[in-house]
């Protein structure tokens, strides 16, 4: 297996381990990460993975992977959901109707109707009189 030169990463990755460089240099003992540090590396970390994060920001993989599943844990479950599709079948009932119609001769038509749409029920009478006579 190859190792991975610094410029085989991925850009957002590369701009995270320079900022990461850049604070370790400036400390002249170890120190503890900030914590702005250690939530850019979650982040990272969701995008690219906690081990390649880990190796590429030279950090400890178990830290970060806890940081990791804490920031998982915190999320709400109704955080998650931004946008719900609901069927149109879903939001609609079934429209039903029952027409009857007497003429005055005496002759009768019922139309018993049931769908998700209706047509134009005036015209749908005035074909069925006119079409029987």
């Amino acid at each position: 297996m190859k190792n991975r030169s610094k410029s085989d990463l991925p850009a957002k990755l590369a701009r995270g381990r320079e900022r990461f460089e850049k604070w370790r240099s400036k400390q002249k003992t170890r120190t503890r990460l900030p914590e702005t540090l250690w939530s850019a590396a979650v982040k990272l970390a969701q995008e690219y993975g906690i081990n390649r994060t880990a190796r590429a920001l030279r950090l400890d993989y178990s830290g970060l992977k806890r940081r990791a599943e804490v920031t998982v844990s915190d999320v709400s479950p109704q955080a998650g959901a931004e946008f719900i599709q609901l069927l149109s079948s879903e939001l609609t009932t079934v429209a039903e109707c029952a027409i009857e119609c007497r003429h005055t001769d005496g002759s009768t038509i019922r139309i018993h109707l049931k769908g998700p749409e209706l047509p134009d029920l005036a015209a749908l009478s005035q074909s069925l009189w006119k079409g029987g006579q």
